[in-house]
């Protein structure tokens, strides 16, 4: 629609729109509602005439190409390019891979769903600029599941990614492609995203370092978000100090993000993560382990890892935590249901904040109506569950979950008083085969969600969580989960740095 060219709605448009909020009106009084609503109108054009507040995109790039073949084994990159940084920067020399959920300006963007497919942000997330003022390269847009719902690598309408370990298996989700690119060793650095263990599930599955941070401590601005209390963005590497130099460039308030509640200093993650770990006290959380779909060897992994920390200085005594289990159901009703209205019915960006809208993504985006049988079948159950919930039961288990979260985050905080971390594994089994082209839909819903329960709590409550590479089980990766006090990252990166430098994570086999 041209600029200011809105119009006064036509009393039978008037009458339909009446209709849908449940009101009976005679025409008289819609016309006498439609005279007064010149002056709204008039108002809103002027607002269609003003140019829209977005920043500024400052860095040269090109819009990149999709890789086919031999480029692309794993089909883990959706595009890629080469967008040099700054000429000097704690980065200079890194090269990084960008989830596509991501806004690179000029770059496309489809955040693993066709109905996205043809997207260019026209602006940048507040962490790509970061990342090109330190002097670090972008190297591309890495796939990502479709609209970023499910833990396993099968749902991105491109192609699923596959295991570098093993071709065939799954990657892990929803940060899929980020996952692999690192564990293939063509960059050592990428970024992911984490709305129910979405940077740590990939990271398990394909033996990298996996940092969600404390919500909030890094910014979501020009990221298309899912649910707001849930949304997070965090550094996925090849080693614990590119972590935990990735993540001090990332950190800290862009004044745009109302999920940014601290505006402490960033720490100097790479230093306080030297020091060794003797004296440190580490709760291994037994509720963590025995999952129905928990693999043994799996456990018995993490639970070696655990000796080894005890090895290396740190008390590792085992704790009950019973409200563990209860936690990825507490999580459910806020990610169904906020994400159905958020990212769906919201056009991604919904109402009642105040920071960054990305128009152009949110215009786009809301095209998805008219395609909404080519969603993958993971997020068409979510929004069943999601618009079932919201409709027939008025968002009352939404708002029931939000207010058990603050009890979950209580029983963490209650043990984190005694312990400096709590451990347990990243997930309860290690990389599955990816379903077959012709999969029922139960196998692809079934492997996009059974691998959330240890992960997802901690979305919610907002912890930070890491996830390590533990061990081998069967010849593919296993992840130990680390968790700390809130804005705490710089404790597990200390037990993270340990045991990176301490035990050889390969050589811990089982199965």
């Amino acid at each position: 629609m041209p600029l200011g060219t809105l119009r006064l709605p036509s009393i039978d448009e008037l009458r339909k729109v009446a209709g849908e909020l449940g009101l009976s009106m005679a025409d008289d009084e819609l016309a006498q509602h439609r005279a007064c609503l010149e002056g709204g109108i008039a108002a809103y054009n002027l607002v269609d005439q003003m140019p829209d507040e977005v920043p500024a995109v400052t860095w040269p790039r090109r819009p990149g190409y999709r890789p086919v073949g031999q480029e692309n084994p794993y089909n883990a990159w959706y595009v890629k390019t080469d967008i040099p940084g700054a000429a000097s920067g704690k980065l200079k020399g890194k090269t990084v891979a960008i989830k596509d959920n991501i806004c690179v300006a000029g770059v496309p963007m489809m955040n693993g769903a066709s109905t996205l497919e043809g997207y260019v942000p026209d602006v940048d997330a507040t962490v790509i600029t970061r990342i090109l003022e330190a002097g670090g390269s972008i190297a591309g847009k890495t796939v990502c599941e479709y609209f970023c719902f499910s833990g396993g690598s099968h749902t991105s309408a491109p192609l699923p990614v596959h295991n570098p370990h093993r071709h065939g298996y799954s990657a892990g989700g929803s940060s899929s492609g980020s996952g692999a690119v690192v564990a293939a060793g063509e960059v050592p650095m990428a970024l992911g995203g984490d709305q129910g263990g979405s940077i740590r599930m990939p990271a398990a599955f394909c033996g990298v370092y996996g940092m969600k941070p404390t919500h909030g401590l890094v910014p979501y601005t020009g990221i298309m978000p899912i649910e707001l209390t849930l949304d997070h963005t965090g550094p996925m590497t090849a080693t614990v100090e590119d972590n935990a130099l990735l993540l001090e460039v990332l950190a800290g308030p862009d004044g745009l993000d109302p999920r940014q509640y601290s505006t402490a200093p960033v720490p100097a993650y790479r230093d306080l993560m030297r020091g060794g770990i003797a004296g440190m006290k580490i709760a291994l959380i037994e509720e963590g382990f025995g999952h129905p779909q928990s693999q043994e060897a799996n456990d018995a992994l993490v639970r070696e890892a655990a000796e080894r920390l005890k090895g290396l200085g740190a008390t590792v005594e085992t704790v009950s935590l019973p409200m563990h289990r209860l936690g990825a159901a507490i999580w459910l009703p806020v990610a169904a249901e906020g994400a159905t209205v958020q990212m769906m019915h919201g056009n991604g960006f919904g109402f009642n904040w105040q920071g960054l809208y990305v128009n152009s993504l949110l215009d786009f985006h809301s095209n998805w109506r008219d395609r909404a049988d080519e969603l993958s079948e993971s997020l068409k159950n979510t929004m069943l569950l999601g618009h079932y919930m919201v409709t027939r039961h008025r968002g009352h288990y939404y708002a029931k979950a939000q207010n058990l979260v603050r009890r979950l985050r209580r029983a963490y905080d209650e043990v984190l008083a005694r312990y400096d971390l709590l451990a347990m594994p990243t997930l309860p089994m290690a990389a599955t085969p990816l379903p077959s082209p012709d999969a029922s839909t139960t196998e692809i819903i079934q492997r996009a969600f059974e691998v959330l329960p240890n992960t997802a709590p901690f979305d919610c409550t907002h912890h930070p969580a890491m996830s390590l590479p533990c061990g081998l089980a069967g010849g593919l990766p296993v992840g130990l989960m680390l968790v700390g006090k809130m804005y705490d990252e710089a404790t597990i990166y200390r037990a993270a740095a340990a045991f990176e430098s301490g035990v050889d994570w390969k050589s811990l086999t089982a199965g």
